[in-house]
């Protein structure tokens, strides 16, 4: 055998001991959330929201400064723990409230001005604070929803004994999703709870801004939390799954040499509108603040962030794509009337789920750039909260154009290809199948999207209506981030399983030329493919675009810009000033890694240049490899996709192993990339490299250049690589793989799926 499985197998039984003794399933739950435990003296010198005033029943004159919500740097280890559920009283008729931007006169509903009805059930994990609900919970106001996130609990000494805590939450608009940012805090003990102090001085929401704040009194019924074990452990789990996360300062620290002009994150947008950003590079997510009206969100990693159009990408564009990946692709050609029974006439016949994403069914009033949208049909549609109203809505527009020729921006088209995608899902898996929780269990949860992101608004006001598919959902800085990581960098895979169609998800990113999808109309005209947006860039953008490319992106109401490019990287910035500025971004992402491909006009012939990429044919040619590098034994390193795969090295001795093809990149083809998929396991366990694969390019008559290098310290599941091609077109260049281990202990360079796409 050319492995050793004895060796292996030893290997694994040994970890699974050492695992066992460390972590026995017992205490499984008790695992820490990682920061824990603090270590302060609790010596917090306090002038506001001190123990004194959290009992006083004075009704505070002002929000205040959001710095006395939050955990401070001397903060102890909390003296109780709260488990149990927290009722705030009276809140319907208590707090106090100030309009700062109200055109259409909401605040002259006076029980509008207060939190709605306010109940959460706590568990506490050291000194983080968890609701056992996350995410958008439907309260029966008539006005507002709520959301509430995890916070912390800690011990000053100024507070008599008791455990200080802070919580953020969110009023979310009913029927919309404008999300409004507030934090409380009370102190407790294990059987009573102070007065509670909250204030509401942050929102995303273009149309409706205030600052609501009070202080009532509150009741706390220790006990009764199912579940509170499970819980705990999950939150631990779920913070330590976060992705790397800096300032975006560091960016500059991390890579001095790139010229990075920070001021362009963020910039562009008036700072009083402006929530949050970030940027997402080779792993590590780059976070601006979350500036509110008083100082800093203490939450900033858990500010809550609405989606608006955004969900009509991560929402309807990757149900569709998981739709394909399940059921194949001819599942966007199927038609909506088919599915939506509501849909009939002849106005809908032709027009399929894809026409209906790509908001090309023929069917508007007015062809004008988002003029539809803005319209009395579109209000009734937003209006209505009723399944019936909104259909009756979603399905009033008349019929001018054939299906595919006009792109017309409707919210309610995504609405009805949502619904149509449920009830095709239906028809394959059964009545009880719905296409959120597909796309939440099979898609989101997989990419470790949190909690917070996994409800979305629904009709009737209710958990049990229809997704609303065009918007409603929410996002953490951590979550937009993943989804965009998902998109961009895993292209598709998420905890190792192909989760969206490669071949969907490739038009949808512009990386396939023959379907880039609607233009759309207005003065600068973008791209519109499966609910994604896309922008062009070339050197009349920037001297330094040397080669044209396009940049994919979601949107939504009122300023919210989730920019995907094609080198990897990855830029969002909410904001609420309709202000949509991220192209200065990609000037500054370009300096850290060149834009590759991604639509562009290239003169090449589109096309994968290389030979059995995915070793499907079970030998090697056109490749030349090894003896025994073709490999189709699963058992210990299994295929990315198929039955075969390239498997250098693993034998735990001194060996060098070789896989290799020639190609040719034509003239013209200044996009073309080398890209696979690497799987790297190893049995080294010091921190030294010891074995090595590298990869290199050499053009005919020409030297060998080095792409990449990886070694066992690389060890990770199947990951895409991309390297561009480019500067060979119009030569032979021969990529090479070559690997190396030392005299003991394995590592396995496992690749599969490999390609040199041309785009034409």
């Amino acid at each position: 055998m050319r492995r050793s499985l004895s060796s292996v197998l030893c290997g694994a039984l040994l970890a699974t001991a050492l695992v066992t003794l460390s972590a026995p399933p017992s205490m499984a739950a008790a695992v820490p959330v990682p920061g824990d435990p603090l270590t302060g003296s609790g010596a917090v010198s306090r002038t506001v929201l001190t123990s004194a005033q959290l009992a006083s029943g004075t009704a505070p004159a002002a929000p205040v400064s959001n710095d006395a919500f939050t955990l401070p740097a001397n903060a102890a280890a909390p003296a109780h723990s709260f488990e149990g559920t927290l009722t705030l009283n009276g809140v319907a008729a208590s707090g106090s409230f100030t309009t700062l931007k109200d055109p259409y006169g909401y605040a002259s509903t006076a029980a509008l001005k207060h939190l709605p009805p306010f109940s959460v059930q706590l568990v506490q994990n050291g000194s983080h604070l968890v609701p056992v609900a996350r995410g958008l919970q439907y309260t029966g106001s008539p006005y507002w929803n709520l959301a509430v996130g995890a916070g912390r609990a800690w011990t000053e000494s100024g507070d008599g004994g008791q455990t200080r805590a802070s919580l953020p939450f969110a009023m979310i608009e009913r029927n919309a999703n404008c999300v409004h940012n507030g934090v409380l805090t009370f102190l407790f003990t294990g059987t009573s709870v102070s007065n509670v102090r909250y204030q509401v001085v942050n929102e995303t929401c273009e149309y409706f801004q205030f600052d609501l704040w009070g202080q009532t009194t509150a009741t706390y019924a220790p006990g009764g939390v199912s579940g509170a074990e499970a819980v705990r452990a999950a939150y631990a789990t779920e913070v330590s799954g976060r992705l790397p996360s800096k300032p975006i300062s560091a960016l500059a620290t991390d890579h001095p040499s790139a010229g990075v002009d920070l001021s362009a994150f963020g910039g562009g947008i008036t700072p009083s509108a402006l929530s949050t950003f970030g940027f997402l590079f080779e792993g590590v997510n780059y976070v601006g603040a979350c500036p509110t009206r008083q100082g800093a969100y203490p939450y900033c990693s858990q500010m809550l962030l609405p989606s608006y159009s955004t969900a009509k990408s991560a929402f309807g564009g990757l149900a569709l794509m998981r739709l394909a990946q399940k059921y194949g692709p001819t599942i966007a050609g199927e038609l909506v009337k088919d599915h939506v029974t509501e849909a009939s006439g002849t106005a809908w016949n032709g027009v399929t789920i894809d026409h209906a994403l790509d908001m090309a069914t023929g069917n508007y009033s007015s062809a004008g750039y988002e003029v539809d949208e803005a319209g009395s049909t579109m209000s009734s549609f937003f209006l209505a909260e009723s399944y019936a109203d909104k259909m009756t809505a979603a399905l009033s527009f008349p019929h001018k154009a054939s299906p595919g020729s006009i792109w017309t921006y409707h919210t309610s088209d995504t609405f009805l290809a949502t619904r149509a995608m449920d009830d095709a899902l239906k028809d394959r898996a059964g009545s009880g199948a719905e296409i959120f929780a597909m796309l939440r269990d099979e898609v989101l949860k997989p990419a470790g999207v949190s909690p917070d992101a996994l409800t979305t608004l629904r009709t009737g006001n209710s958990a049990s209506g229809a997704a609303f598919g065009g918007y409603g959902m929410f996002w953490t800085q951590d979550d937009i981030a993943k989804v965009a990581k998902l998109l961009t960098v895993d292209d598709g895979v998420a905890n190792g399983a192909q989760v969206l169609h490669p071949g969907l998800l490739d038009a949808t990113m512009q990386r396939d030329p023959a379907d880039r999808g609607v233009t759309t109309t207005g003065s600068v005209p973008f791209r519109y493919n499966n609910a994604f947006w896309a922008r062009d860039f070339t050197s009349a953008d920037n001297a330094a675009f040397t080669t044209p490319f396009s940049v994919p992106f979601m949107s939504g109401f009122g300023g919210i810009s989730v920019a995907l490019m094609p080198n990897g990287s990855s830029y969002y910035a909410f904001s609420d000033n309709n202000e949509f500025a991220w192209n200065s971004v990609v000037v500054q992402s370009n300096k850290l890694a060149p834009m590759a491909g991604g639509g562009g006009t290239g003169s090449c012939t589109a096309g994968d240049l290389l030979g059995n990429g995915g070793f499907e044919t079970g030998t090697a040619a056109p490749w030349t490899a090894s003896a025994g590098v073709i490999d189709n034994r699963t058992s210990l390193q299994p295929p990315r996709t198929g039955s075969w795969k390239a498997w250098l090295n693993g034998f735990g001795t001194a060996n060098t192993e070789t896989l290799s093809q020639t190609v040719s990149i034509p003239a013209g083809c200044a996009d073309a990339a080398f890209t696979f998929w690497l799987r790297i396991d190893s049995a080294e366990n010091l921190a030294n490299v010891y074995d090595t694969l590298t990869l290199t390019a050499t053009p005919a008559g020409g030297s060998a250049a080095t792409l990449a290098q990886w070694s066992n310290l690389d060890e990770a599941g199947y990951a895409r690589k991309s390297y561009p091609l480019g500067a060979y077109a119009g030569q032979t260049v021969t990529l090479k793989f070559t690997g190396s281990e030392d005299y003991s202990l394995q590592t396995s360079f496992v690749i599969d799926d490999a390609a040199t796409p041309a785009a034409g």
